[in-house]
């Protein structure tokens, strides 16, 4: 279970394991929690009240003196896995739901034509409809494109990175996902 970890803004920073949270309560660097308890690390015994030391771990952490995140003015890094879930495993050309394993990169303008590697010329495509288009303009190969490419949000990357999220974690980031976003659908 990762905790997500916020600058004091609100703006997503990480994703950090319960030890590196349990580490910022310790250390009196959460400003603002977020959720229901999701995880209770105990400690050692202490000599004066004979209690065990307990630390409760929130979903969502804001962190004091964290430096303000500007990955919000970043374009997020592009992979394949979060590209595919960016796209929900759709093919962008016949529609079809498809594997990981049965899923490419397709980019819109090819690279061998001057296309680039970005979020805007890159869409999901299906091994077939890939082969088919080649390294062809989508007129060109008569193959119309059923959605269009987006950079994603900060929010939205956060969600795409592929991690186990908690509903609390969930609902604090879809919250600032534009309503347009197909993770909304």
């Amino acid at each position: 279970m990762d905790v997500l970890q916020l600058d004091v803004s609100g703006r997503p920073q990480a994703w950090i394991t319960a030890r590196e949270a349990a580490t910022l309560y310790a250390s009196d660097a959460v400003a603002w929690t977020l959720g229901v308890t999701c995880q209770i690390l105990r400690g050692g015994i202490q000599r004066t009240t004979g209690l065990q030391s307990r630390i409760e771990v929130h979903p969502i952490v804001a962190v004091r003196g964290a430096i303000p995140s500007r990955a919000w003015r970043l374009t997020p890094a592009l992979s394949n896995p979060k590209l595919f879930v960016r796209d929900r495993y759709v093919c962008a050309y016949c529609g079809g739901h498809f594997a990981f394993d049965d899923l490419t990169r397709e980019h819109i303008v090819p690279v061998s034509r001057g296309g680039v590697d970005s979020w805007m010329n890159c869409i999901t495509a299906c091994r077939s409809c890939n082969g088919q288009k080649g390294n062809r303009m989508p007129e060109e190969a008569h193959m119309s494109l059923l959605f269009l490419p987006y950079v994603p949000s900060l929010h939205e990357d956060m969600i795409l990175r592929g991690r186990r999220i908690l509903a609390d974690q969930m609902e604090f980031l879809l919250a600032s996902v534009p309503r347009s976003s197909r993770l909304h659908a």
